[in-house]
């Protein structure tokens, strides 16, 4: 019979279940190990008078992955029933485990995580290989549902209210063995495989009858209930703590209050029904839209450009290691990528017009070493060896043996080309050059190289060493070896490749600026900007339209626009007028009020304190009759600013710019800051559902500006033909 589950007993009468799924790499929570389990804990049952102690391990590289998130995905409202009946069977068999008499140990030969680690938690003793990089925790809110197989009850009971929401439950933190065992999730570790099972067994001859805490007498929850006086007084905190955490996008996130709502609840009653409850907010969530939209997201589409889905074959296009890199120009984004490619292992070239210039891009990533040593997260020798592959110069003559070139030099046509023409001069004939422009056309740029077939452009983001995002940008001729060798030199950093076709502002930039602008028109419109800004942290957005247009600097904007009007008069083209371009003209040219770098844009940037808004806002272009948005005003600003970037992306998709759904959603969540909860901006129209979306963004058509909101035919036919992005 086939089996996820095989059952080994040793001489001393301890058995070991071994976790094992046949029909996968990883052991996840399907029908197989259900059935697995049933069998398991029925089987320890009647032999609980013959055995002494029972070890959990796992076959797997992972000790086991969690819940089957197809299975999640497909889980339907009008299902509900019965999938809370599954639920309630797999906790079940968890609670038999827990409460056979005899002591139970979880070896963690790997990962645990979600149900995986739920499983570890009904054992009596929980052990863990010291210094690998194996991640334990509940980080089920990342994906909008709460621990639904006992995690909830259990890490309340062992770790008491207050720590379990903070420490582990509400940030779903993945955390290494020792954090785990410092907050007492995990009780000891072990220096090998063979030594984590001699330890268990050790651990079963010493506790022969083991119980948990809180199923022994005179049990007390640590920190007390929410009956307990200095609780109490706290508890009332905590719905406000979550909301300002969550900048007031409360309610687009059910997840945190019903992991809230779980603890409280459960804290109040017995194990049995404190299990219960949790079962049902953990199948309210699972068969809701935004649990879904979360886990398409950040497991499906992320899984799938991490995996290569592209990349070309590997067949075809095995790749070459990157061993050495250029960077041209140590500003800020020239400085980073040098920074995080020294920390991926990379031998690092990086020039600059000057060699103080250069220098002080190099000390950039010493001052980050340096910062990463104090805090004890790496060793001082690690860091003087990683700085140590950074060499600092002006020679372009130094390039001559890299693999790849990224210039980071000022946007600028004539600068890019000379840049190129002198990377040509020295470079090897299979150098890849890449250019980490934002805005310009990567096929353009490519004709000033000598081979534009190995020109390609890599778009990274601000700040490099936390943004996980690189866009990487095919021109009309760079071939498919130049965009694999560039694929793989982005997973080498661990960052997250999307990859798009050339067209002005690609696909980030594109639509980025349709968040920001559709802002300032909502200025010119005359709503207060304090209520634009708070519409746009409300939608889910982590920072309003008009501090990100501080911090790109309006002036910037402006050149971009006058790049882009001569590029669209060159093509015989208009350019659309926009709202926003008056009240950008008069930031710049009237009140000298160009943005953060100046300490002067939408916003004031006092010396001493954090910066506020422009009082001058109200003054020049706020409408008394809009100083108090309504209900329904506010929720369309909010509506507006999603839509906008969605029908771009749209436009994106249905012009060949995006190559897949998957970089849409992953690219704009992790590169533009798309509201998480959306799944993503081509996520967020199946969200809405085609139908409904078409009919809204033609009223926002008529009523703000047919260029703007205008929903393609992409769309128009996807809508009625029932179709959705997948």
């Amino acid at each position: 019979m086939t089996t996820s589950i095989h059952w080994s007993e040793d001489a001393g009468q301890i058995v070991t279940l071994t976790l094992d799924d046949p029909q996968q790499s990883a052991n996840t929570m399907n029908a197989l190990y259900v059935q697995s389990m049933a069998d398991s804990v029925a089987r320890l049952q009647t032999e609980k008078d013959r055995i002494r102690g029972v070890i959990i391990t796992s076959a797997k590289k992972t000790f086991f992955a969690g819940g089957d998130l197809h299975l999640l995905l497909a889980a339907r409202s009008e299902q509900a029933a019965e999938f809370q009946a599954g639920v309630t069977e797999i906790k079940r068999q968890l609670r038999v485990l827990e409460t056979l008499g005899k002591p139970v140990v979880a070896c963690l030969n790997g990962t645990a995580l979600g149900g995986g680690f739920e499983i570890a938690l009904a054992a009596h003793h929980r052990i863990a290989l010291k210094g690998t990089r194996a991640e334990f925790g509940l980080p089920e809110v990342t994906l909008g549902l709460l621990p639904g197989g006992g995690g909830v009850t259990r890490t309340v009971r062992m770790l008491g209210l207050q720590q379990a929401l903070m420490n582990v439950l509400l940030q779903g933190q993945r955390m290494k063995a020792e954090k785990a065992l410092e907050l007492g999730l995990i009780d000891a570790l072990a220096d090998s495989p063979e030594a984590m099972l001699q330890a268990a067994r050790s651990w079963i001859d010493a506790h022969p009858n083991s119980q948990q805490p809180w199923d022994r007498p005179g049990y007390k929850m640590p920190g007390g209930t929410p009956a307990t006086p200095a609780l109490a007084m706290n508890l009332p905190a905590f719905p406000s703590n979550l909301r300002k955490q969550l900048k007031g996008a409360h309610a687009h996130y059910p997840a945190p209050a019903a992991i809230m709502a779980a603890a409280v609840e459960g804290a109040q009653v017995d194990f049995d029904r404190a299990s219960l409850i949790e079962g049902r907010y953990f199948t309210h969530l699972v068969t809701g839209p935004v649990a879904k939209n979360m886990i398409k997201a950040f497991f499906f589409d992320l899984q799938k450009i991490n995996a290569g889905g592209s990349r070309p074959a590997r067949d075809q296009f095995p790749g070459r290691e990157c061993r050495k890199v250029g960077v041209i120009g140590a500003g800020m984004m020239g400085q980073g990528i040098a920074y995080v490619s020294a920390f991926a292992g990379i031998d690092v070239v990086l020039l600059d017009n000057d060699v103080q210039a250069a220098e002080r891009g190099r000390d950039y990533s010493r001052k980050l070493l340096d910062k990463r040593v104090a805090r004890g997260r790496m060793k001082a020798e690690q860091a003087a060896e990683i700085l140590q592959r950074i060499a600092a110069g002006t020679d372009f003559a130094a390039l001559a043996d890299c693999d790849l070139v990224i210039e980071a030099v000022f946007e600028s046509r004539q600068i890019k080309a000379e840049v190129s023409q002198r990377v040509a001069a020295v470079a090897r004939r299979d150098l890849v050059l890449a250019s980490n422009t934002s805005t310009l056309p990567i096929t353009g740029l490519a004709q000033a190289f000598v081979d534009p077939a190995r020109f390609i452009g890599l778009h990274f983001f601000s700040p490099v060493d936390k943004m996980p995002l690189v866009e990487i940008i095919c021109g009309e001729k760079t071939d498919a070896a130049t965009l694999a060798f560039a694929f793989d030199y982005v997973i080498k950093l661990r960052n997250t490749p999307i990859v798009v076709n050339d067209s002005r502002g690609f696909f980030t930039s594109r639509v980025f600026a349709t968040y920001c602008t559709e802002g300032v028109a909502m200025l010119a419109e005359g709503y207060p900007a304090a209520s634009i800004e708070q519409a746009a942290l409300q939608a889910g957005m982590p920072v309003g339209p008009l501090a990100v247009l501080d911090e790109v600097n309006l002036e910037l904007t402006r050149k971009v626009r006058t790049q882009t009007r001569e590029d669209f008069a060159a093509e015989g083209k208009v350019m659309p007028q926009h709202p926003a371009e008056a009240v950008i003209d008069a930031m710049c040219e009237q009140f000298k009020r160009p943005g953060k770098k100046e300490g002067a844009g939408f916003y004031d940037y006092p010396a001493s304190g954090s910066k506020r808004l422009w009082p001058g806002l109200r003054e020049h272009f706020a409408h008394a009759e809009l100083a108090q948005p309504s209900d329904a005003q506010f929720a369309e600003l909010q509506e507006r600013l999603l839509m906008r970037q969605a029908i771009e992306a749209a436009r994106c998709y249905e012009e060949g710019v995006l190559r897949s759904v998957a970089d849409a959603n992953i690219g704009s969540i992790f590169g533009i800051g798309m509201a998480p909860w959306t799944g993503g901006q081509l996520q967020y129209i199946n969200y809405r559902g085609l139908p409904d979306f078409v009919a809204r963004a033609d009223a926002l058509a008529e009523r703000y500006g047919r260029d703007r909101f205008a929903p393609p035919e992409l769309l128009r036919r996807m809508a009625r033909e029932g179709q959705v992005f997948e």
